[in-house]
């Protein structure tokens, strides 16, 4: 299941206190609970699965359930079983088999995990790769970030073999190289984005491409407009409007397609903190079909949900 295609105005405003979803009841193990969160992905019918970080596990809530989420995959403690995850790190939805496709990061694997009743154990389809960000287009490519190679793969599910399509050209900050490549997001032309941690940028690699394109970010750490600050979670819209978790920035912002210059910022920006206007290091990112925004709150141990005004 590629991310959703969802049309935004780009006028568009959302809410500015975000209402809680997942989390919020202190760091824990329960199921009302998260223990740093990372990355998310949302469905088309507004279920949210949630790359529990700490907690070895994907929780799943159903749109408007906010008080108990469900374990669907992991949550047998640290280990590098088949019924077991250590540290995933992002989990998308494939529709067409009815599984999850989860980052195993700290087993350095990508797994697929059934979401039939009664699985008990993933099947591993990719391993030694040291995992951050997953993304699939529309043709159910399978494209992997590997933060300790600097580079971002794309596979044909179920196949070993994988096509280069971004960085491989050591740790650095050329338009061909990559430094911790995290989160991934690609559109219907499979021009892969990719959130280049540790170089504070967004950069664009189109198919085939020898080297990449700043998208935005790229002038250093900072807070000012056309900075960030350990890019996280990415998305694009059908517009071409790119959003992106400024994580130690503690803020989302907005850039318009075509605008190199500055962002905006859509939620947060409101310094580090646990208000319902504020984040704590925000991570992954998402929207649902009706332009609602979703961000998973990793230092506060939540999922945070913005509407569309």
């Amino acid at each position: 299941m590629p991310a959703l295609r969802v049309n935004i105005p780009a006028n568009a405003t959302w809410t500015q206190n975000g209402v809680t979803i997942a989390g919020g009841n202190g760091r824990g193990n329960g199921t009302n609970q998260l223990k740093k969160p990372y990355g998310l992905f949302v469905d088309d019918d507004q279920t949210v699965v949630i790359a529990d970080w700490l907690n070895n596990r994907i929780m799943q809530c159903k749109n408007g359930d906010t008080t108990n989420g469900q374990v669907v995959a992991g949550g047998k403690g640290i280990g590098g079983g088949l019924h077991q995850l250590y540290c995933p790190a992002d989990v998308l939805i494939d529709n067409e088999t009815d599984s999850l496709i989860i980052c195993d990061r700290g087993n350095q694997r990508v797994v697929r995990w059934s979401r039939r009743s009664g699985t008990t154990q993933g099947e591993v389809l990719i391993d030694n790769i040291d995992c951050v960000g997953l993304a699939m287009d529309e043709q159910r490519y399978l494209y992997v970030s590997d933060i300790r190679k600097n580079k971002v793969r794309r596979y044909q599910l179920g196949e070993k073999n994988y096509t280069l399509v971004a960085g491989g050209n050591r740790k650095g900050d050329g338009l061909n190289q990559l430094n911790v490549p995290s989160y991934l997001f690609v559109d219907r032309q499979q021009t892969v984005y990719v959130s280049d941690h540790n170089n504070h940028r967004v950069m664009k690699w189109n198919k085939g491409a020898k080297e990449g394109i700043v998208v935005t970010g790229g002038q250093g750490k900072g807070n000012a407009l056309t900075q960030l600050y350990h890019p996280s979670g990415i998305f694009v819209d059908t517009l071409g409007t790119l959003y992106v978790a400024d994580s130690r920035n503690h803020r989302v912002m907005r850039w318009i397609h075509g605008d190199k210059g500055q962002g905006t910022v859509i939620v947060g920006g409101n310094g580090q903190g646990e208000r319902a206007d504020q984040f704590n290091v925000p991570r992954g990112l998402s929207f649902d079909q009706h332009g609602n925004l979703y961000v998973v709150d990793m230092g506060n141990n939540r999922v945070q949900r913005f509407s569309i005004e």
